[in-house]
């Protein structure tokens, strides 16, 4: 197969050009040549600014929710602009360096990853400022067929939701850019770059992409195909893994009876998946250096799985265990002060009431249908494969 990257790079598309590329470790390609240095290296056209999403163009700053600084790019003597700064969004002194905008991008498939907010941001700006922008595709990692979990509702925007999606989109980054812009109007002058070889069925280990971190808590495929469910413990007081070696895949909390919660996890039954109760002690955020009691998930069958389901379970189960001792997380989060950051992590109050009130979970998983059905036509135009 062929990334979307690399088929650009292999045409004319470019040439007489100023060029930015917004990107960050994981924009390599099948040899690991990384897109900064495959534009870097073309006498045909300049590459004349770099941008970086949520973590940094480097990825390197480990915890979210902190703003990474502009930089300078020494060995290509060109900037670095940070777009989870002061800005969220390029600045028209940022454009006017450039007279095209190339993304490359590795999303994971779930509505709150925000590679895609920064992307649809980058078309904002690139509107206004009558800039084309090149989305070069690459895979979801967790495939493109499944579509799961709650609708973000009006008035629940935020930087970890701007659009109303599922949580599991089952969509490619290109795919979105096109369904943000001209579904929900951005109106850019977009470019897309298909994939050459990918189907939807695919995981990201069904291709020979190489896999590279795209941020650094996300260090496995193992850990984006929890992660549509799991993610959803951010908006809690028990730790989802961070500063553990199985981030997103690890649950707990130093009240939870670990093999309490995998027996009940196990005896309901959810497809494709096995709790193991565990005992961890995360390093740093939540709980940092306190023994934690939980379960790990282990993925059986990914065809199966229910990343969102079997998430939403695990919230139900431990809240339903100790309830006074369940906490949500209190804001603020992810720039949003006044919100409950589990209502903005679901995209309504919806979960957090039906978890509070231990609706059953077949019921909470078919309040989800309609939204789903829903955005399964409103996508249909933009798929690419």
């Amino acid at each position: 197969m062929l990334l979307g990257s690399e088929r650009l790079v292999a045409t004319k598309r470019l040439n007489g050009l100023r060029v930015g590329v917004l990107a960050n470790p994981a924009s390599v390609d099948h040899d690991f040549g990384h897109i900064v240095d495959r534009l870097g290296a073309s006498a045909d056209y300049k590459l004349a600014a770099i941008f970086g999403p949520q973590h940094g163009f480097k990825s390197d700053l480990q915890d979210n929710m902190i703003e990474s600084p502009h930089a300078k790019d020494a060995r290509r003597n060109m900037p670095i602009f940070s777009l989870y700064s002061e800005t969220r969004e390029p600045t028209p002194e940022m454009l006017d360096l450039i007279d095209v905008l190339v993304i490359d991008i590795q999303d994971v498939g779930a509505r709150i990853y925000t590679f895609i907010y920064t992307v649809a941001n980058c078309l904002r700006a690139a509107a206004r400022h009558g800039l084309p922008v090149i989305v070069c595709d690459r895979p979801n990692p967790i495939g493109g067929v499944a579509v799961e979990g709650p609708m973000l509702e009006p008035g629940f925007e935020s930087f970890v939701g701007q659009f109303p999606i599922p949580m599991r989109h089952g969509m490619t980054a290109a795919e979105l850019a096109r369904l943000f812009n001209e579904h929900h109007g951005i109106g850019a002058e977009l470019e897309v770059v298909p994939m050459q070889g990918w189907s939807r069925e695919m995981c990201f280990d069904d291709t020979d992409v190489p896999w590279v971190m795209p941020s650094p808590n996300m260090p496995t495929l193992d850990t984006a195909i929890v992660y549509p469910g799991t993610v959803l413990f951010e908006g809690t007081m028990l730790s989802e893994g961070r500063g553990t070696t199985r981030p997103f895949e690890l649950i707990g909390a130093p009240w939870l009876d670990g093999d309490q919660l995998a027996a009940r996890m196990n005896g309901i039954g959810l497809p494709g998946a096995h709790f193991r109760a565990v005992g961890f002690e995360p390093t740093f955020q939540k709980h940092a250096r306190l023994p934690c009691g939980g379960c790990q998930i282990h993925v059986t069958s990914r065809v199966d799985f229910e990343p969102v389901k079997t998430g939403v379970s695990l919230l139900r189960e431990c809240y339903g265990l100790a309830p006074k001792q369940f906490k949500w997380r209190d804001p603020p989060y992810e720039y949003e002060h006044d919100k409950m950051p589990i209502d903005i992590l679901a995209g309504s109050t919806e979960l957090r009431e039906q978890i509070e009130q231990q609706v059953p979970l077949k019921e909470i998983a078919e309040s989800w249908a309609p939204g789903v059905t829903a955005f399964e036509e409103i996508r249909e135009p933009y798929l690419l494969y």
